[in-house]
This record gives C-alpha cells, structure tokens and sequence, in this order.
C-alpha cells in the first residue's frame, strides 16, 4: 500500500506542475447545499488533479472568548492533540501513512480546520474517520491543555518584544474598546493561566457546532460524494445553533494617540478607523479606490509621497480589512525613529488629499486592469479556491461572487470612489499608534 501511496502522491505532483493553472480557468460553479445536521456546504469540483481539500469554519474566533480572551485560540489548538482516545502522535501517524495533511486557523471572526488528501476511497476514507473525530471528539486533556498553555505563554513573551506584534495589540485595543474585536487572540497572561478544561470544553460546545459551521470542498469528487464527505465529517457535530449576531461597532468620537516605547530602531506607525463589513455595499468601490491609495505596493500613492519622493520608508500601506462586523481601515509603514513625525505627517496628508480629490482616471484605470488582471492567480489552484469558498459561504456572498467579480471592479467609477471615501474615511478622526523610540 505504502509504494501504491508513494505513486499517487507522485502522479498528484506531477498533473499539479503540468496543470494546476488550467483547471483554475475552467472553474466549475460553487454548488450549495445543508448537512442532515445543519452545516451549510458549498462545493466545486476539480477533476484535474486526484486531491480533496475539504475545511470547516466555525463562527468561532476570538470575538467570541468573551471575558477569557486567548480561550478560542487555545480551544482550536487543542482539537488536534488529541481525539477519542488518539494522541497527537497517533493522529499524525494516521494521516501520513495515507498522505493526508491537517491545517486549521483560529481568527477573530472564525476558526477553521481543514484536511487535503488524495481523492482514491482507500486514502481518503480513513483520513476522513481521523479529522470527523478530530472535530468532533477532542479530548481537552490536562498533559495537552497544561502544555499548549505554555507554550501560548511563551509565545506571549516572545510578542512583548517584538514592536509589529506590540503596534497590533495596541491599536485593536485602542479602536475596538470594549467591542469583541479587542480582545486579543492570543490571550494574556492572566487569562491563559485561568482557563481549564471545563472552560475549553463548555466553549467548544457552544460553537463547534453544526448550525454554527460552513463545509468547503474542492476536488476531484461528483456531488454525490461531496455530499457524503460533508456528511461523514460532520456527524458527530451536535447540531446546535448559530453563534449570536455581534454588536455593531460605532465609529470613531475623536482622533485619539497612543505612544508605546520600544528599544528599537524603527518606529511602527499604525493609522486607522473602523472600516467596513464584508457585505458593505461599498466593498467593491473602497477595495478599487484603495488600491490606488496603498493597496497597489509600489505604484500606490502612499509609496510615491512616502518612500520614492522622502525616502522614508521602505514599504507603506493601506488597506481595508471587512469582517463580520465593521473591521479596521489601516495605513501603516515602519521607519527610522528619528523620521516618525515626518513620516506620519506625509501619511496624513497624503490620505486626507486622496479622500478631498479622489484618483485620477489614469489611476483609477491602472488599478482596475492590475486587479482584474490579476484575479486568475487568485484562484489558480484547489486551496485559493477553497479559502474563497469558505469566505463566501463564512460571510453568506452571492454563490456567483467569483464569476462576477471583475465585473463589478470594472464598473466602479471616479465619482463612486471619491463619494465612498468622503462618505467613509474621516481623516480627521484618526486613530494613530507609534510603537518604538523613547
């Protein structure tokens, strides 16, 4: 069976070099559809290579950990150590032996976990049994839940010295409050040290559940047997309900400051606001018109003003993050601590200029051809398709988002873009975070 795998998994790699980028062109339609349980699936079949990628997401991020925070990332690290009577090793053991891989992530908005196999029955079937009892028989240990806790705890230490993740935590802080979004992935100290088991297991049935889940597939799998996968690996997932809506996040009162000192040479400059929804109505509009602010990399505005003309910065950039509720609009670059002021005084008016005039339509043509150009590689293999179907079916997006997105960034115009911005970014009303210097 082992020289069988080794053939397979060759042959797998070999059509995956030869044509992953065709079968990313002829992308079938997104099929939709609900478990027996209550978990929404959403599809597309990929016959060119003989994989599977299935991932489940959970409306189950840090928004939810409530007055624990670091309890859904620490819950999440848990699901793989171990799993109806399996150790950690036992699970990986499994797995490999038919070549078959795990993944997952723990967010603000979702946590996922995801398993990609070869698509033949007598591979994928028992890597299947492992991740259905993965999700839904994880076994929270005191060994395991006493050693990930330290880890976190370490990795904790490790972030206190580092000004990136330092400039992060501070300015989710600053702009959420007491919103879900503040409260930190990875946990505190004094959180992680309080959390047990039954904290981890009374939040891993509250939401990993079926009506709180989205399957995603993706591979050389019929409806008929997609429908069975999604089946298998939720049936032991209680049907539950759906996580509460969260609370809505108010805007801005006043342009607020927050200085944090770091022993180090360059300064973290963090500019930003509450942004938009994922299904905002303006998304298409301020995702072309930031582009050419700074989502563009080197031929945006803010790195012609910030770094061509002023040499201030190596890289500088902007973007808005849509989540659930309204996520962060935030501009940021790193420079020498004695180029901070200056360096935030081109930031701010470079976005306040932008916001009063809008692109040009030279600009606004360059962003335009450079997105819709680019959106093939977006979805040129089986896992960018499945991170996509996973965010259509985690935020509900139309089942022909894909199909229809370059029509939309072709259809935005001058006026469109210079009315969102002045409708939706307020300058004056900034949060700025400075992390380094004295």
């Amino acid at each position: 069976m082992f020289t069988d795998l080794l053939k397979f998994v060759r042959l797998a790699t070999a059509l995956f070099l030869l044509g992953a980028g065709g079968s990313a062109q002829a992308m079938a339609p997104i099929q939709h559809w609900q478990t027996t349980n209550g978990a929404r699936v959403y599809f597309v079949p990929a016959p060119e290579l003989p994989m599977v990628d299935i991932k489940v997401v959970f409306n189950a991020g840090s928004a939810r950990d409530g007055e624990h925070p670091g309890l859904a990332q620490l819950t999440h690290t848990l699901l793989d150590k171990g799993a109806d009577g399996l150790s950690a090793d036992r699970i990986a053991e499994h797995l490999e032996g038919v070549g078959a891989r795990l993944s997952g992530d723990s967010l603000r908005d979702m946590a996922t976990l995801g398993l990609r196999s070869l698509s033949d029955p007598k591979y994928l079937q028992p890597a299947l049994a492992v991740f259905a009892k993965v999700l839904a028989k994880p076994d929270f240990n005191a060994a395991d839940l006493n050693r990930e806790r330290e880890r976190m705890l370490i990795a904790l230490q490790y972030a206190q010295q580092q000004p990136d993740a330092v400039s992060e935590k501070t300015f989710y802080a600053a702009l959420y409050g007491t919103h879900p979004y503040a409260s930190p992935p990875e946990g505190t100290v004094e959180s992680l040290k309080a959390l047990d088991r039954a904290a981890l297991q009374a939040f891993y049935t509250r939401y990993y559940v079926a009506h709180n889940a989205v399957v995603a597939i993706v591979g050389a799998v019929d409806r008929a047997a997609a429908e069975k996968l999604a089946e298998t690996a939720t049936a032991g997932l209680a049907s539950g309900a759906p996580a509460p809506v969260l609370p809505a996040v108010a805007d801005l009162a006043a342009a607020r400051e927050q200085r944090v000192a770091h022993p180090s040479t360059q300064t973290h400059v963090l500019l930003g606001q509450p942004g938009i929804r994922r299904d905002d109505p303006d998304y298409f509009t301020l995702y072309v018109g930031n582009y050419v602010l700074g989502g563009g990399g080197l031929v945006s505005r803010l790195s012609d003003e910030v770094r061509e003309k002023r040499g201030l910065s190596y890289s500088v950039y902007s973007y808005f993050m849509p989540m659930a509720e309204r996520g962060p609009f935030e501009l940021g670059l790193q420079t020498r601590n004695d180029q901070a002021a200056e360096a935030l005084k081109v930031l701010r008016e470079t976005l306040a200029r932008y916001v009063a005039e809008g692109p040009t339509a030279a600009e606004l043509e360059a962003a335009q051809k450079n997105i819709t150009g680019g959106q093939a590689l977006r979805i040129d293999s089986n896992r960018k398709i499945l991170e996509y179907l996973a965010v259509i079916g985690f935020y509900r997006l139309p089942l022909d988002y894909l199909e229809t997105f370059n029509g939309k960034i072709e259809a935005v115009t001058l006026e469109q873009v210079r009315d969102a911005f002045k409708r939706r970014v307020q300058p004056e009303r900034m949060l700025t975070v400075l992390v380094g210097g004295s």
